[in-house]
């Protein structure tokens, strides 16, 4: 089965038209004010008018408080939402909702617990630790610490750029690749040239 691409951090309109041009099977749309690539509610329900059928709309949270992740479903009507934070897994599952997992991979962190405590979400993200950066940060981790064998679904994030990502895909597998500032310009400004790049390269796995 081919691999999927998420192109994270969209900030425009026009950056969603580009990228699912390109060939993007999910956008996402950062409301995290800690980010380059933070977007409003306002400007999220744009960009989501322009996600057309069958590309799906990531909406990332992190650490968000309850009523917030509520108006975020039912106002940009996202089809998923990425936690991306320090979030427990009951808050994660209490809104009954279609959900990503980010699963920082700092040194102690013991993979096999994290993956059953969210056993529920539709995708697993395994991104790099940072400890005073929620994603985003363009760096990678040791992909040797995934496991091979698994039952669940898995989007590869960090660092990832279209000169390694065919590297990653042999290493890995994943079911997704999700790439932010590999295909950037500048936070927040996709490169039409990387962007269709990289996609070629997932696309030709």
């Amino acid at each position: 089965m081919a691999v999927k691409v998420k192109i994270c951090g969209i900030t425009s309109s026009e950056q969603a038209l580009l990228a699912q041009d390109a060939g993007a099977d999910a956008l996402g749309l950062v409301i995290y004010q800690g980010s380059s690539r933070c977007v409003d509610i306002e400007r999220a329900i744009e960009i989501r008018g322009a996600i057309r059928p069958g590309v799906l709309c990531v909406v990332l949270l992190v650490n968000a408080n309850t009523n917030f992740v509520q108006q975020v479903i039912s106002s940009v009507k996202p089809d998923l939402i990425q936690f991306h934070g320090d979030e427990t897994a009951g808050f994660c599952r209490q809104f009954n909702f279609p959900y990503i997992r980010a699963i920082r991979m700092r040194d102690d962190l013991n993979i096999s617990e994290e993956i059953d405590q969210y056993s529920d979400s539709n995708w697993l993200l395994f991104d790099a630790w940072h400890a005073n950066a929620y994603g985003g940060t363009g760096k990678r981790f040791n992909w040797d610490r995934l496991p091979l064998v698994r039952d669940y679904p898995l989007i590869l994030a960090g660092g990832l750029t279209p000169d390694n990502v065919v590297e990653a895909i042999q290493a890995v597998s994943p079911d997704m690749v999700d790439v932010s500032g590999g295909v950037e310009s500048e936070p927040g400004v996709k490169d039409e040239s990387k962007l269709r790049l990289f996609i070629d390269r997932v696309k030709s796995c």
